[in-house]
């Protein structure tokens, strides 16, 4: 299993258009980006690839970095940054299976998978494929499985993927905030690697409407406002989960210049082999 970054960043991306803050500035300097949210994992044994998560980066992504189109796709959540890049499947792509969850959200009346056929149904090439949360399928050779997070208000998966040859195994939170579910937490745990959504480092909550919440004992956020974890919720998940490696992504340019770029935090274009 190869697997590819080639999204790190939260809806603008770093560096932001026309922003000269500092971050920003320092990521020119460096020449690194973190776009629109994007992973691409490749099954060298079936010779196919799975994208999680549609960027609206994916041109760019694609053009950038040296892995092969999609052979199928998963989408997490409707939100723009993880779903519009689905219209390149238009003259790229002349079959592609796109799987999401089945599951109902009160907030639009449709399951993910719904959105997907209504807001794409023009292209002739995207087939969606529905899954019960938690319940495996196969995608490229793959056993995947959608597992729910808690990103408000709309619902949301965090995505297992594992080689059955091999025993590799990936996981990704998806957007959510700290409190997972306890299910969620289950099937995420023991990953050779964990893509862990973190915006921003917990001293920022001071700036967040709703502040922070689900403080550690500590008393460090490690959720900034609803929606997602601070850098130190997601660092603190992976050491719960007991990942080998844990890889801080969905990061905006809010954080600091001198944390933006700390270790474990990633930029586009990572790979790893596990």
């Amino acid at each position: 299993m190869e697997v590819t970054l080639l999204g790190t960043g939260d809806t603008t991306g770093t560096p932001t258009p026309r922003c000269d803050c500092d971050t920003c500035e320092r990521a020119r300097e460096l020449g690194v980006e973190r776009t629109r949210f994007s992973v691409h994992v490749h099954n060298d044994r079936t010779d196919r690839s799975l994208l999680v998560d549609a960027s609206p980066d994916f041109r760019h992504q694609f053009l950038e970095h040296d892995v092969q189109l999609p052979s199928e796709i998963l989408v997490t959540h409707v939100h723009f940054d993880h779903l519009d890049g689905l219209g390149n499947a238009y003259r790229l792509l002349s079959d592609v299976s796109v799987h999401a969850a089945d599951e109902t959200d009160p907030e639009t009346g449709q399951s993910v998978a719904d959105t997907v056929t209504e807001k794409y149904d023009y292209l002739d090439a995207v087939t969606t494929v529905p899954h019960a949360p938690h319940e495996p399928f196969d995608a490229c050779g793959f056993e995947v499985r959608l597992v729910p997070v808690v990103h408000p208000p709309l619902v949301c998966y965090g995505v297992v993927v594992e080689d059955p040859e091999t025993g590799a195994k990936l996981s990704i939170t998806g957007d959510t905030n700290y409190d997972v579910p306890d299910r969620s937490r289950e099937a995420l745990a023991d990953p050779d690697l964990l893509l862990a959504d973190g915006i921003v480092p917990a001293h920022l909550c001071e700036y967040h409407p709703r502040g922070g919440d689900h403080h550690g004992p500590d008393g460090t956020a490690r959720t900034f406002g609803t929606k997602h974890m601070t850098i130190e919720g997601a660092r603190e998940l992976g050491e719960e989960l007991n990942a080998d490696e844990t890889r801080v992504v969905h990061v905006s340019h809010f954080v600091p210049a001198d944390e933006a770029f700390d270790d474990d935090l990633a930029v586009d274009g990572e790979r790893y082999s596990l």
